[in-house]
């Protein structure tokens, strides 16, 4: 929404330049411009129009020099202004605009590349082993439900996964009080030997207000930054016990969408009763727990954990995300619809709903977030 805003703004902007060039070459009879233009100056009129016109469509296709051209435009652009101040000084306006939305959008590419940098690092510390099958003889020792999850989600005879990339569509609420939802687009990278993930995510808490997220695990600890238009920190945990241990229980939780990771040595299962168990995943000093409640078919329903919803929390909360529908993907039954919600004293709070639209197993590079 805000990329189409600012592109109309850039070719109108750029348009009114062309007046310029048109004057000093006696090419129409409106006169914009009440000052006499030269045939130089009218030529810098026009590469202000065509510098404009090519970040318009730099940005429409989402080539990452549009802010150089951009930032070009405006140099120009304020130069000839300044020259023909009279009749042109409102056109700094618009160079004002446009100047502060391209220091946002470097901004926003810079957090991108640090998620790249980030998940770059991740993929090259993850242990590939793209011959190993996971078997029957290897459920041995699983709670019995376990098994029957696995065989009947298809995870039998097909390759171990040891990396996992998804793409989301998400509603998120911010608050408990929240009526309405914010929708947003997440990228998630996982590798699991060793246990990491990083998610990032572009929200839209309104069609001016950009929110970008990343939450990720790594090293047995976890970190969550979110900042608004890119710049501005609204949340920002570093290492800490309380957000090492919930993001571990994230990383748990979200196993459903690669099963094969229930035979992980980082794993201990425990039978609750015949259709529900409970996981303890331990790894670096972190460790965290959560019951997975099945159906008779073996089909995941919900998992359900005690977990902090942020470091200032004294006392955990229970955490349930559920499964809304359920689809073969990459031969493999998965959640791909899900919602997340936290029980509060005055009622369950449902801050997200998420939807898969993409996920792949086992790829030699990652796609990049800059995508």
């Amino acid at each position: 929404m805000m990329r189409t805003v600012f592109i109309v703004i850039i070719v109108i902007h750029g348009v009114i330049h062309l007046f310029g060039f048109l004057k000093a070459f006696d090419l129409s009879a409106l006169n914009a411009i009440s000052q006499p233009i030269t045939r130089l100056m009218g030529i810098l009129w026009l590469v202000a129009f065509a510098l404009f016109a090519i970040t318009a469509f730099f940005l429409a296709a989402r080539f990452h020099y549009w802010q150089l051209t951009g930032l070009a435009g405006i140099i120009l652009s304020q130069f000839l202004i300044l020259n023909y101040w009279a009749d042109a000084k409102f056109g700094t306006i618009i160079n004002l605009i446009v100047l502060v939305y391209i220091i946002l959008a470097y901004f926003t590419f810079n957090f991108k590349e640090m998620v790249k940098e980030e998940v770059d690092i991740m993929s090259a510390n993850s242990k590939i082993n793209g011959q190993a099958i996971l078997s029957e003889e290897m459920l041995v020792g699983l709670p019995e439900i376990v098994q029957r999850w696995l065989i009947n989600n298809g995870s039998i005879g097909k390759a171990l996964v040891y990396n996992v990339y998804l793409k989301q569509e998400l509603q998120m609420r911010m608050k408990p009080e929240q009526k309405q939802w914010m929708n947003a687009q997440a990228h998630q990278y996982f590798t699991l030997e060793p246990p990491a993930f990083n998610w990032s995510v572009d929200l839209q808490m309104s069609p001016f207000l950009p929110v970008v997220g990343r939450d990720k695990f790594e090293n047995g600890e976890g970190e969550m930054t979110i900042k608004l238009f890119s710049l501005l920190p609204i949340v920002n945990t570093k290492v800490e016990n309380k957000i090492n241990q919930a993001s571990l229980q994230r990383y748990l939780a979200e196993m459903v969408w690669f099963p094969s990771f229930a035979v992980s040595p980082y794993l201990t299962w425990e039978r609750v009763d015949k259709n529900s168990v409970k996981a303890t995943m331990e790894y670096k000093g972190t460790k965290g727990s959560g019951v997975f409640y099945f159906d008779e078919r073996g089909e995941f329903k919900k998992f359900v954990a005690m977990r902090y919803k942020d470091s200032k929390d004294s006392i955990p909360t229970e955490w349930t995300v559920s499964a809304i529908k359920t689809e073969k993907r990459n031969g493999i039954r998965i959640p791909v619809s899900s919602k997340a919600e936290w029980k509060l004293e005055r009622g369950n709070w449902t801050w997200l709903k998420l939807e898969i639209t993409e996920i792949k197993y086992n790829i030699g590079e990652m796609p990049s977030v800059m995508d």
